[in-house]
């Protein structure tokens, strides 16, 4: 693979720390309520996320916890966002629904357009950004396990960008960012196999010059991570595929979260991009 030069660029993020954050319920395949959360550990874990990104240049908006909503710190969940328009979330489970009302006054009070949704989805879960890719912005949207397709059209209407539908067909990778990840503005990484055959067929078409990711990746949470263009900060245990990312130019930036991996996330669950 030839070596390119990657070119970071700065990005605004918005975080929920995991004051509260236990699993007490299950609600995807990674959830065990009889494995303990060492929330000191967590918080700590995730402080080490935070920093990251500020060191590398970015700015992170913090959203406050809320007690008996656990999932909270996994805020990508929570609204989707396009040139300043707010698409907002709607989810599938009664246990995370007050989680949209806390994204949509944050969004309210820093003078956001939000569109309130009439469909289930899940936020930054299951859509993904790329502003170059087809020669202009387009929006991937998963679809299987949490969004309905029905809300893929709402998207468009409600962010006036083309959306992909995606189906998802593997309950391990239950929302579409731990299956795929946008690298920079036109490109992404992907695990094939968590695709269906005609999504996967879709994905080779769109971007020939991907970076694959096998099933190892995938289980180790590699996908879910976050970049800039050119640092991509991931979970420490996905080496293999941060060995894929060198090879392909980009900066590899490990961090470790055990703790949040126990309620199915990792990095990118843990950040929501905030695109004014």
């Amino acid at each position: 693979m030839t070596h390119v030069e990657r070119q970071p660029r700065e990005r605004t993020y918005l975080m929920s720390p995991p004051e509260h954050f236990v699993v007490e319920y299950a609600i995807n395949p990674w959830m065990d309520v009889s494995t303990p959360v060492d929330t000191e550990l967590a918080l700590k874990q995730w402080e080490g996320l935070r920093e990251t990104l500020v060191r590398l240049g970015h700015q992170v908006h913090v959203l406050p916890p809320e007690i008996g909503l656990p999932d909270m710190v996994y805020a990508a969940n929570g609204a989707f966002s396009v040139d300043g328009v707010v698409y907002g979330a709607r989810f599938k489970y009664p246990q995370r629904i007050a989680e949209a009302a806390a994204h949509r006054r944050f969004y309210d009070n820093h003078g956001w357009k939000f569109v309130a949704p009439a469909e289930t989805n899940e936020g930054e879960g299951d859509f993904a950004y790329l502003p170059d890719a087809l020669g202009g912005g387009v929006i991937l949207a998963g679809h299987g396990f949490r969004t309905e397709t029905s809300a893929h059209s709402e998207a468009q209407e409600a962010l006036g960008r083309p959306v992909i539908s995606l189906r998802l067909v593997d309950p391990r990778f239950y929302h579409l960012d731990v299956a795929l990840a946008s690298l920079d503005d036109r490109t992404v990484v992907y695990y094939p196999g968590a695709f269906s055959a005609a999504s996967q067929r879709v994905l080779a078409q769109l971007f020939p010059d991907a970076v694959v990711a096998d099933e190892e990746d995938a289980l180790s949470f590699g996908l879910n991570l976050v970049s800039d263009g050119r640092n991509v900060v991931l979970n420490s245990e996905a080496t293999a595929l941060a060995a894929k990312l060198r090879q392909a130019g980009y900066l590899p930036v490990p961090v470790e979260l055990t703790e949040l991996k126990k309620g199915g996330g990792s990095v990118k669950c843990c950040i929501a991009e905030l695109r004014p």
